[in-house]
């Protein structure tokens, strides 16, 4: 499961094997469909160029270093395989199924993240890095489509009642762009006057006294969110 750009690896004694600790992350960023032309959930994948499972496609991560942080770890391999350093980065979860890496036991520390869309256009791709719909993604290396399954359930259950959905915008924002984004997480249309009353009667947002500049007909309102956290916001890591 882990990049092919990345070769150090920290054993942990597990009894009278060894387990190998990696890192793994799930980058999250909205662009269009190719056919709709509508926002949705897209990610990076590498493809894999060495056995097992050679020339499939897997998530960007390597072997944990004795010497670094997790974090730190994650954020590197990001760097070093997309040339992303995201703003939100949160971990997400621990998979280590005895069976998950053939030969090999391997304990990975998967963390994911959440880009803007001008972001993400800056990603570096090629023959071995490529963007993909979260929703249709092909069959990928290791246990590696059911970390992507988990972590948009995540998305999904923390979109409705966190303000994760800041990660995908600017400083500030349209209660329209606010609701596009929850509508391409949510994969459904949300009523716009009631997404609204939603929205203003949490107390997450703040109006500004500012307006979309250049707009033809009655600008809409900037929003950006209340500087004090909620007590339900995951942690914003940056590096």
């Amino acid at each position: 499961m882990l990049d092919h750009h990345l070769t150090d690896h920290s054993p942990l004694e597990c009894g009278n094997a060894q387990a190998t600790l990696a890192v793994s992350t799930v980058i999250f960023a909205l662009r269009p469909d190719d056919e709709s032309g509508l926002k949705t959930l897209w990610l990076p994948l590498v493809r894999r160029t060495r056995d097992p499972h050679l020339g499939l496609w897997a998530l960007p991560g390597g072997w944990l270093p004795a010497d670094e942080e997790l974090a730190a770890a994650a954020a590197r391999t990001l760097r070093e395989t997309t040339d992303l350093s995201p703003r939100y980065l949160e971990q997400l979860y621990t998979f280590g199924d005895i069976d998950r890496s053939p030969g090999l036991r391997v304990v990975s520390v998967v963390y994911w993240a959440l880009v803007r869309s001008e972001v993400a256009e800056r990603a570096s791709v090629g023959e071995n890095v490529r963007w993909f719909a979260a929703d249709s993604l092909p069959p990928l290396a290791f246990d590696h489509n059911r970390i992507v399954e988990y972590a948009l359930w995540r998305l999904r259950t923390k979109v409705e009642y966190a303000r994760i959905a800041h990660a995908f915008l600017g400083d500030t924002f349209t209660l329209a762009q606010l609701r596009e984004v929850h509508e391409a997480v949510l994969q459904k249309a949300l009523d716009p006057a009631n997404f609204r009353r939603s929205i203003e009667a949490s107390g997450s947002v703040i109006s500004t006294d500012q307006h979309v500049a250049g707009a033809r007909h009655r600008p809409a309102r900037l929003y950006r969110y209340e500087e004090r956290a909620s007590e339900h916001d995951p942690p914003e890591q940056t590096f």
